[in-house]
């Protein structure tokens, strides 16, 4: 049977399908160079656990109190060995990824002192817990403060403003990879290192956090490599693989874990207690499957961006730029069209494609969100899926795909719902 009457079967046109070919034709360099960076990293990580002598007992964890956990103990020393930081935390008790970052913020910073972020407004989960959005237990309430430095408008940083915001009440200076529901270009591990440089210059002492969400392995270095002091992610992204059921790390100076460790279970306690719950196993296969697995939500990402952009549609990053993480967003304009969007990706799911994603009030968000996932882990983003805010510019943003066919069979399914309902057309 011909592979295109098996996309035929999902309710993909002849017309759908023939333009996806086209536009993958002119990708195969850039997937080669994809393919390379996932050698390069998985290289790294089968390195890491080699040295920290995993063994088949590391991956059979532990209840109660979780005493001597070896294989959760050999597995943070395998994160911090990948990341080159002095120590890791990585836990199941970490249940997303603003967990983590409210963890090493609350654990690093005291009452009287500033928060600073240089690149603009930070993620919509983050707002209540800083507490630019009043919530309950914030940073605000505890006498955090904090400033934020927007970019450019050609997305550069400001470094004028950037040098007069730092204050001597300048504590930590924290950094988001990714854009976010925002249309900025996501920051290179480079101009993160620029940054970082930067600062540092200007307060020596500053702590720098980056919030690595949906970063890792995407380039053959992370943002700890360039002077970050902690870098922060989610399980359920890129470093899990799509195994990982739930967690998070921080990695980054012993100091700096240590606090979070004490925040996370007790002062006294700290990194001794955890048990890992018999998620060990998923852990460490996820990581050494991360590096191919983040390769294919990269080619499912560049595959998006040249599908949409040649219909014509705002995309960021466009088809030609390098990429520094798995999101892809594409502007509609309308609110139409993200829902048809993020219809067919959920119709592409092997998990739920019989359910339509709604718009709701989903809690951290100022507006209503839209969330297709049909996912093996439930909002697992490095599996297939899309979402976006029921507000303008009525933006998507795309991500995941373990495999490359699955990304392509949910990009090609959602740009036939977007052509069956008018909201593009394939020119011949």
């Amino acid at each position: 049977m011909q592979l295109s009457e098996q996309y035929k079967k999902f309710g993909i046109s002849e017309e759908v399908i023939r333009f996806g070919e086209k536009i993958l034709e002119t990708l195969t360099p850039r997937f080669a160079q994809m393919d390379q960076t996932a050698e390069y990293n998985q290289l790294k990580v089968i390195g890491a656990m080699q040295k920290a002598n995993v063994s088949e007992a590391c991956l059979l964890g532990t209840t109660g109190y979780g005493y001597n956990d070896l294989g959760r103990d050999t597995l943070e020393a395998v994160y911090a060995d990948v990341f080159c930081t002095e120590d890791a935390l990585v836990r199941p008790q970490i249940t997303c990824g603003t967990h983590a970052l409210a963890l090493a913020l609350m654990s690093n910073l005291r009452p009287g002192d500033e928060l600073l972020s240089p690149v603009g407004k930070p993620y919509d989960t983050l707002e209540e817990v800083i507490g630019i959005r009043p919530s309950r237990g914030s940073l605000a309430e505890y006498g955090i403060t904090y400033r934020q430095v927007d970019l450019l408008p050609d997305g550069s940083f400001d470094y004028e403003g950037i040098r007069a915001a730092i204050g001597e009440r300048t504590k930590m200076v924290t950094i988001q990879r990714s854009k976010g529901y925002q249309t900025r270009p996501t920051l290179s591990v480079a101009r993160i290192g620029e940054l970082i440089s930067f600062v540092k210059q200007v307060k020596p002492d500053v702590l720098v956090m980056v919030d690595n969400c949906y970063g890792e392995f995407v380039e053959t270095r992370e943002p700890s490599e360039v002077g970050a002091d902690m870098v922060v992610g989610s399980l359920i992204k890129n470093p899990g693989g799509g195994l990982a059921p739930i967690g998070g790390y921080i990695a980054g100076k012993r100091e700096c874990v240590e606090n979070a460790a004490c925040r996370l279970t007790s002062p006294g306690l700290a990194k001794e207690v955890g048990a890992s719950l018999g998620v060990l196993s998923a852990f460490y296969q996820g990581l050494f499957l991360a590096p191919t697995v983040t390769a294919s939500a990269l080619k499912g990402a560049v595959f998006a961006a040249n599908i949409y952009e040649k219909l014509g549609f705002a995309v960021v990053p466009d088809g030609s730029e390098s990429r520094h993480d798995i999101i892809q967003a594409v502007t509609f304009g309308s609110p139409e069209g993200v829902i048809a969007f993020c219809e067919g990706i959920q119709a592409a799911a092997p998990v739920d494609s019989f359910v339509k994603p709604e718009p709701w009030d989903m809690p951290g968000y100022d507006s209503k969100v839209i969330m297709a996932a049909g996912a093996f882990v439930s909002g697992s983003s490095i599996e297939l899926s899309a979402d976006g805010p029921i507000a303008p510019p009525y933006a998507v943003y795309f991500q995941g795909g373990l495999t490359f066919p699955h990304a392509k069979l949910g990009i090609l399914k959602s740009l036939q719902n977007l052509v069956e309902r008018g909201i593009c057309r394939i020119e011949s």
